[in-house]
């Protein structure tokens, strides 16, 4: 399958998927499906990695197997597990006549295996996305078990033998990059890194997502995101957290982003205490600040946290 023609074509096609892809993320996506190869997409939370898995599937009409990987994350919930209450019943069931080997063979078959996100993406023989999110919250165990996956597309199965892709997936895979990946792994896949957009860029996203939102309106919030995103903060508002405060904004008819307004919908966008107060304070000062445009007319926040 084709995913894509040229970086052109997957640059539009993303578009239309509701992706504003920049010239290396659509050259980057369009070369792992012309080659086949796996693609490791690493940034900060909430640039829009995983977002890029969901536009690929949408623009392709493939369906999206997810695998979101955590810590203890083992091979019976990544690749496959047995049915063993119903392998028990049917050796509870199965004459005393039967030879052991017979019965042994008949509960290790198709009927009775149960599986998970590798071994569905690696036998769909549809169209599919294979997304493994977060790979850097595993332990480095599992990264041997995707190994087999990425490089040959294929799942070994002891009681059954090797199961190798009809059609391969297109992978993806996501880091935050709080731990160093194995060189093993990176060997197997192309690299992306995406970082926060400028606010140019945002801005265009944002209006993509919300158009209805006001062309002032919307620079005023994506410059107040840079900004929150300056500030050392536990967790910097995401490209979607930016969409959801738009869409806060009309949702309350707030024409401008003044104090008064930030004050009262900054949580849509800051989920910890400590982060608000740092926020509020810095744009206190910067409002009180002498010399600094309209300071003596803006009113001060209504509440100090």
């Amino acid at each position: 399958m084709t995913w894509f023609q040229s970086p052109a074509d997957a640059s539009e096609q993303l578009h239309e998927a509701a992706y504003l892809a920049d010239t290396s993320t659509a050259t980057t996506t369009y070369l792992a499906g012309a080659l086949e190869k796996p693609l490791l997409v690493e940034g900060p939370a909430g640039v829009g990695k995983t977002e890029l898995a969901k536009a690929i599937a949408r623009a392709n009409g493939a369906e999206l197997v997810r695998l979101q990987c955590y810590e203890g994350l083992d091979e019976a919930r990544a690749l496959y597990e047995w049915n063993y209450k119903k392998q028990l019943l049917r050796i509870q069931a199965t004459s005393s006549d039967q030879a052991w080997e017979e019965t042994h063979d008949d509960i290790f078959t198709d009927e009775f295996l149960l599986p998970r996100p590798l071994l569905t993406a690696i036998r769909r023989e549809q169209p599919t996305v294979l997304l493994i999110d977060e790979v850097d919250k595993t332990d480095i165990e599992v990264e041997g078990l995707l190994l087999e996956v990425l490089s040959d597309f294929q799942v070994t199965i002891p009681e059954m033998g090797t199961v190798t892709a009809v059609r391969r997936p297109f992978v993806v895979l996501t880091s935050n990059a709080t731990r160093e990946l194995s060189e093993a792994l990176k060997r197997r896949c192309l690299f992306l890194h995406l970082d926060y957009p400028d606010a140019v860029r945002e801005k265009e996203i944002v209006l993509s997502q919300v158009p209805d939102l006001d062309d002032t309106l919307a620079g005023q919030l994506v410059q107040m995101i840079a900004r929150l995103r300056e500030m050392e903060l536990k967790k910097a508002p995401s490209i979607a957290e930016s969409v959801d405060w738009a869409r806060t904004l009309i949702a309350l008819e707030v024409s401008d982003l003044d104090e008064k307004a930030v004050d009262a919908t900054l949580g849509v966008v800051l989920k910890h205490a400590s982060d608000q107060d740092k926020a509020l304070a810095a744009l206190r000062g910067d409002a009180n600040r002498p010399g600094r445009p309209g300071s003596a007319a803006r009113p001060r926040p209504r509440s100090v946290r």
